[in-house]
């Protein structure tokens, strides 16, 4: 056989493999449509938008946009119906719940990971390596706090304490000022607030004697930049977060109205994520639930 008739075969054969391919990749995309609209908590955001992503590779068709407004702020919008889904840093309230019912939402709650609020201070800051709990409050409490490091502590150097940490809208916030000071909301009034936590880190990587907070996955994701401050002699990682003996341990949750479970692309969103969020979770520094948590949570959804 001459040289031609082997090309042409080869030809053939790749021809053959690239429509093969081609059909199996569209027999792997779903046909599902629709639109999924989802906002809330910045420490949620990362894994709600890696679930989204890879959820979106099998379902091109639904399309979904994610918002991240701090916990309140999706929180007011879910219960005015104005979005689908919200991601939260915080347990829903009891008014927010009662809210929702008298606008026909059956608000529904997943536990997505666990995370722990990471007090953070400069690269440059190497003496609050350890603060006790007290005096992580005397920093940030309202009523008198510390204006000087020499106040927290003896030895501590006489500098003035700037202090960075996320809005008011945010759940890290509520959650931090409730644990920390006693009273949810309720901190120091001269602090820096902001809702991006990238404002955050720049202000607090760039002061010797600032501090903040904010979710581990931030730290994990710019300890490059920042120091991390250990609270009673632990330090958030993935063994004191899941097993809570780090102080400022948490869940971190979504909502979802109940009433939308008939909307498939909803419903196929939800049992994705629940799914794959043990897996990408640690993708975004975040801590997974065990298996049999995401397991549990799937069968309610059925």
């Amino acid at each position: 056989m001459n040289k031609g008739f082997f090309k042409i075969l080869n030809l053939g054969v790749v021809l053959c493999l690239f429509l093969f391919v081609s059909c199996s990749n569209v027999q792997n995309k779903s046909t599902l449509r629709g639109n999924i609209v989802i906002d809330g908590s910045s420490t949620v955001y990362p894994i709600t938008e890696i679930v989204a992503e890879e959820f979106s590779i099998v379902n091109p068709k639904v399309r979904i946009s994610i918002a991240e407004s701090g916990t309140g702020g999706g929180m007011k919008k879910f219960i005015e119906g104005e979005i689908d889904i919200v991601n939260a840093s915080r347990k829903i309230k009891d008014s927010e719940l009662d809210r929702a019912k008298n606008n026909g939402i059956d608000a529904q709650e997943l536990v997505v990971a666990n995370d722990g609020i990471s007090v953070i201070v400069s690269k440059d800051n190497t003496f609050a390596t350890n603060l006790t709990k007290e005096e992580v409050s005397h920093i940030f409490r309202y009523d008198n706090p510390a204006k000087y490091w020499s106040d927290v502590r003896e030895g501590f150097p006489n500098e003035l304490i700037k202090v960075y940490t996320p809005g008011t809208a945010s759940g890290t916030f509520e959650f931090f000022t409730e644990i920390v000071n006693g009273k949810a909301k309720l901190q120091r009034e001269d602090a820096i607030v902001s809702e991006d936590d990238n404002i955050l880190i720049k202000g607090i990587s760039g002061d010797k004697y600032s501090i903040g907070y904010f979710g581990y996955s931030y730290y994990e994701s710019n300890k490059d930049k920042i120091n991390l401050i250990s609270i009673d002699n632990v330090e958030p990682s993935t063994q004191t977060i899941n097993d809570e003996s780090y102080l400022l341990s948490r869940p971190l949750r979504i909502y979802f109205n109940k009433n939308n479970l008939d909307r498939q692309e909803i419903s196929e969103f939800l049992k994705f994520y629940l799914l794959n969020a043990g897996t990408l979770a640690k993708e975004v520094n975040l801590v997974q639930l065990s298996d049999k948590s995401y397991e549990n949570q799937l069968d309610n959804l059925k």
